[in-house]
């Protein structure tokens, strides 16, 4: 599904669904603040009003799957939790700078295509190893949507736990896409052309 969304969304905003995802890009300078702000926004109405429509057509479902809404599992520590999101967080988030960056597509004419094929497997992968753990955010907008509609205690006992841990790892992943990765990539290659240059 987050494939579907990727590629239908892509041409008219860049595939922006997940506020953690925007907030990455922000700090990457690829999307301006009121940009980002507006996106944000967005992001977090339609996760309301999807969690509404879920409700109103399939109320069975919902009511025993408690809304769909993220807590934190019984036997994991906050620590674990919180972890958990950062560490899915940073996963789905450098999947997305590495697979949307524009050197690697101006040398590899696919991967604009294929761009929301590894986003997609990355939220499949990450709800592997998170759903037992947290039920697995990674968005708060779906985690936010879930708790609005749902509305109980629990939802929003742990809500603080799929902002900040969502925020934190795209931090992380901007941080160590553009200023570590970049700055080795950009290293290497002024080594070669130098030592190329020599020859």
């Amino acid at each position: 599904m987050i494939f579907v969304l990727v590629y239908c969304t892509a041409g008219i905003s860049g595939g922006h669904i997940n506020p953690a995802v925007t907030f990455g890009l922000f700090l990457a300078r690829k999307v301006s603040l009121t940009r980002a702000l507006a996106y944000m926004v967005a992001q977090c109405v339609g996760a309301i009003c999807g969690v509404g429509l879920v409700k109103a057509f399939q109320r069975s479902y919902y009511v025993t799957y408690g809304g769909g809404a993220n807590q934190l599992q019984d036997g994991y520590s906050t620590g674990t939790g919180l972890a958990a999101e950062i560490i899915g967080t940073f996963v789905l988030v450098y999947t997305v700078f590495s697979a949307t960056d524009p050197k690697r597509s101006a040398r590899d004419s696919h991967v604009p295509i294929l761009a929301p094929l590894p986003i997609g497997f990355a939220v499949f992968m990450v709800h592997l190893a998170t759903i037992p753990v947290t039920g697995t955010g990674i968005n708060p907008a779906r985690s936010l949507g879930a708790a609005v509609i749902y509305n109980k205690d629990k939802a929003w006992d742990d809500q603080w736990i799929f902002w900040v841990g969502p925020f934190i790892g795209a931090a992380i992943a901007a941080f160590y896409h553009q200023f570590i990765l970049r700055a080795g990539a950009v290293k290497a290659l002024g080594s070669f052309r130098s030592s190329s240059s020599h020859v």
